[in-house]
């Protein structure tokens, strides 16, 4: 039981990557929040050892099961999902998303599932104009440079989340963060003694 716990940990900030998924016409970009399934293996491995999972793929890649061992009743436990294509390399982005979904049937990065919509405009620099008349991504827009940081609550829920780009200025954020809620506790707790 304390495995499984240790599987449904919410991620590190550096075990998340983010993307762009779609710009619109005002230049306003959807990010969306991802883990690769190098980030799944290594939990795997972490939490019940290199030996103690396994993967299989099923319908030419479009299903993949994870097993785990169970030491104490000595049977594989497994859990499956279905992928879908990439628009890079089908077959392995197939193989790739089933069993990171699979993982997800486990625990892992569950709480990707939570985040908000992380959504903000970007400068005309930042995008280039398509043919089509919308925009996509320039190659100023590097989001792996930026520094995203996120807060949980017990329940292994996102609290807070925030992101600075590669000038420090802050491009997002959503919730409340720890020294947010400090700082407002001890403005509001200041403003009952004066009231007094």
């Amino acid at each position: 039981m304390e495995k499984l716990v240790k599987l449904q940990n919410p991620l590190t900030m550096n075990q998340i990557d983010f993307r762009v998924q779609s710009i619109n016409t005002g230049r306003y970009v959807t990010i969306l929040a991802y883990k690769d399934a190098r980030v799944d293996m290594q939990r795997l491995d972490d939490v019940v050892g290199p030996l103690g999972w396994k993967r299989e793929h099923l319908r030419d890649n479009h299903n993949c099961v994870v097993s785990i061992f169970n030491p104490e009743t000595n049977e594989w436990i497994s859990k499956e999902d279905t992928g879908t294509e990439s628009n890079a390399e089908a077959e392995k982005g197939l193989a790739s998303d089933s069993f990171k979904r699979a993982c997800v049937n486990w625990g892992i990065g569950r709480e990707l599932y939570d985040y908000p919509l992380i959504k903000f405009q970007l400068s005309e620099e930042e995008t280039v104009k398509t043919t089509a008349g919308g925009f996509r991504p320039s190659w100023k827009l590097n989001l792996k440079d930026w520094k995203w940081y996120a807060e949980w609550n017990p329940d292994g829920k996102v609290s807070y989340l925030g992101c600075r780009d590669t000038n420090d200025q802050v491009r997002f954020t959503w919730g409340e963060s720890k020294a947010q809620k400090t700082k407002r506790r001890i403005a509001e707790a200041e403003a009952k003694k004066e009231a007094a």
